[in-house]
């Protein structure tokens, strides 16, 4: 372990609050063992951490998320995602490995949404040419974790949506009985609503969507009295 990764459990360990530990793995279906610190608090002793310790090196700092993703408790995890978020503008195309290897270990929503979001959404915007390749492989991937991140990297783009790619991934996987495939997909459809209503309404009367991804791709729309 690195002394930086060594450091931080040392400062988190002692903040554990087991009367929240176990509501908090009963949210994720007891999948994950917690430390018991809230997001609000997490977040401010992140803050705290590295306004005394700094940001990882540029030369550790991959390695450092390597190993809170290797920690058994949720918290490193989205502790490593804390992380990354302030070393952004670091980031560059060999990331997209790492994003693969986070996406396909310990996955489940809460950190897989932050990962396309957000990871891959920034890698994709700031190396299009690689993005273009590593989404080439990922949405054919077995994983449904890959493809939902596929569905979901675009979410904060707005205008700047590659729309005719987001169509056909989601079209790609529309006969997909997952119910985090399905819901993607209305999430995606969702979100990019809000900026061409009649491309989303004409691609889901168009298609043979879920019930479930058709109720969430109209829900903003139909909530806002737009049908």
């Amino acid at each position: 372990m690195t002394p930086y990764t060594d450091q931080l459990v040392k400062f988190f360990t002692p903040m554990a609050n087991p009367a929240n530990s176990e509501p908090m793995a009963r949210y994720l279906r007891d999948q994950f063992p917690f430390l018991g610190i809230k997001t609000p608090q997490r977040r401010s002793l992140v803050r705290e951490f590295v306004a005394a310790h700094g940001k990882p090196a540029p030369e550790i700092w991959r390695e450092v998320v390597r190993e809170l993703w290797e920690l058994p408790e949720r918290e490193y995890q989205y502790i490593a995602m804390d992380l990354m978020h302030r070393l952004r503008r670091d980031l560059d195309t060999a990331d997209f490995a790492l994003a693969e290897t986070l996406i396909t270990t310990k996955s489940w929503w809460d950190t897989i949404d932050w990962l396309a979001t957000h990871l891959v959404g920034d890698l994709y915007k700031k190396f299009p040419h690689e993005g273009r390749r590593s989404i080439a492989v990922w949405r054919s991937s077995p994983n449904f974790w890959l493809r939902r991140t596929c569905l979901l990297f675009q979410l904060h783009y707005k205008k700047e949506t590659d729309v005719p790619l987001l169509f056909d991934i989601i079209c790609e996987n529309q006969a997909d009985s997952e119910f985090f495939i399905r819901k993607a997909i209305g999430w995606a459809l969702r979100e990019y609503s809000k900026q061409d209503a009649e491309a989303v309404v004409a691609f889901v009367s168009q298609n043979e969507l879920s019930p479930l991804s058709q109720r969430e791709a109209l829900k903003w729309l139909k909530n806002k009295g737009r049908l």
